[in-house]
């Protein structure tokens, strides 16, 4: 009788284990690596102070910007706002959006010592995330009349910042970086 019980156990518990790990996805198997679908539904935007969202300098740039922007999987396509938000564009990517926001104020993390990144002809602030394992990376352009904020989540790759930059430097003539 313990001859039989014993395997029958064995492969019972051997079972339960696989099942548990796959459905985890904690087996390093397809399922493990697979990014969730991007969302492509209305995006609901928390309000922020965006005194120049309203202005002429960012109804061009965001009539400019492309409705797909490129990313490392393709082309990720414009996503809709779930209320009509000043200033904000979006685009469906995983596992966040990307968004844009322009006319915010200047932000505070700018002063005299920040490393500025230049893509494409645009100088970016780009802000730390102090949130545990946060996926996104923030850019603010500071060489503009109007400041422009891109959040985007780290597995898009350049290709947000790369676009947008060229969109900005076409449509928002360069200033002066102030950083006081």
């Amino acid at each position: 009788m313990v001859a039989i019980t014993l395997p029958v156990l064995l492969a019972v518990i051997v079972a339960a284990i696989g099942i548990t790990v796959r459905i985890r996805g904690i087996d390093g198997g397809p399922d493990a690596t697979a990014a969730a679908p991007a969302e492509t539904g209305p995006l609901a935007v928390a309000p922020v102070d965006a005194p120049g969202a309203g202005g002429g300098e960012c109804a061009a740039l965001l009539a400019a910007l492309p409705v797909g922007l490129p990313g490392d999987d393709g082309v990720l396509p414009s996503r809709p706002l779930a209320e009509p938000a000043p200033g904000v564009l979006a685009w469906a990517a995983s596992p966040r959006p990307v968004v844009l926001r322009c006319g915010l104020p200047r932000p505070v993390e700018l002063n005299p010592a920040s490393a500025l990144l230049e893509i494409n002809g645009v100088r970016w602030l780009r802000l730390t995330d102090t949130a545990p394992d946060s996926v996104l990376a923030t850019y603010v352009a500071v060489d503009r009349p109007v400041y422009v904020v891109l959040t985007a989540p780290s597995t898009v790759g350049s290709g947000p910042l790369q676009a947008v930059s060229d969109v900005i430097r076409s449509t928002l003539p360069a200033t002066e970086v102030a950083v006081r």
